[in-house]
């Protein structure tokens, strides 16, 4: 259930007519949907589908063949500096500097926190006692906490995830799922890619499927209330 979090308004991120081509190869098209405050939206799908040819459009970072994406109605191509400020991106790979330490590595990230807040977040994350090591020396899983940490830092609206999972051990993930359903019902918008199946209760979620070998009929799709499979929201594109 949606409350009265940090985050105020109810705007969506609202996608319109999407197609993407990689290669000369169409990987989807005439993709719609909304990602509303206060839901978790997975995109799935088979490797080499778009998923993450998906998020790179949704966050600016790629242009789309067509289509558009919209946040306060307006395109972010037209809005950028308002909808960075509203976004934080974490890619499948972590985006840790080898060299530094997981401190240093989430400074430079979050320059807008304190050392102590950083401290704190690296805590919250597992790492504690890590703080100063180079994360040379991190296995995978500690290198993703690392990145991962500046969920706890950036106040900002809208999460896109790329395999936010991948070598995360049980606890961690638990903890993360919290996190994500946690955002989500203060009116944050958080949108992933996973394999993992999620266990979020009774968060407001929608599937979204890029699977080329289903087809899609273009409808709109609305998170329902639960995560009840039987219940879910998905529509396949592709």
């Amino acid at each position: 259930m949606l409350n009265t979090g940090p985050y105020l308004n109810h705007h969506s991120l609202e996608i319109r007519e999407l197609e993407s081509v990689r290669d000369h190869t169409l990987l989807f098209s005439m993709l719609s949907f909304k990602a509303e405050a206060g839901t978790i939206t997975q995109i799935g799908g088979e490797n080499g589908s778009g998923k993450t040819s998906l998020l790179r459009i949704l966050t600016g970072l790629a242009p789309a063949e067509s289509g558009e994406v919209l946040w306060k109605g307006k395109s972010i191509q037209k809005g950028r500096a308002d909808y960075a400020a509203a976004l934080t991106f974490i890619g499948h790979l972590p985006g840790i500097k080898a060299p530094l330490t997981p401190l240093e590595n989430l400074s430079w990230l979050a320059p807008a926190s304190s050392q102590s807040d950083c401290i704190d977040a690296l805590a919250k994350v597992g790492l504690r006692g890590y703080e100063e090591s180079p994360c040379y020396r991190l296995s995978a899983g500690q290198k993703r906490r690392a990145a991962l940490a500046r969920l706890y830092l950036e106040k900002r609206q809208i999460w896109i995830l790329d395999e936010p999972f991948t070598a995360i051990d049980k606890a961690g993930v638990e903890k993360l799922e919290a996190l994500l359903v946690k955002h989500a019902e203060q009116g944050g918008i958080v949108i992933l890619t996973t394999h993992h199946e999620l266990n979020i209760g009774g968060a407001n979620y929608q599937q979204i499927s890029l699977d080329r070998s289903l087809k899609h009929d273009g409808s709109e799709i609305r998170g329902p209330e639960n995560h009840n499979p039987e219940n879910q929201g998905s529509t396949n594109y592709g």
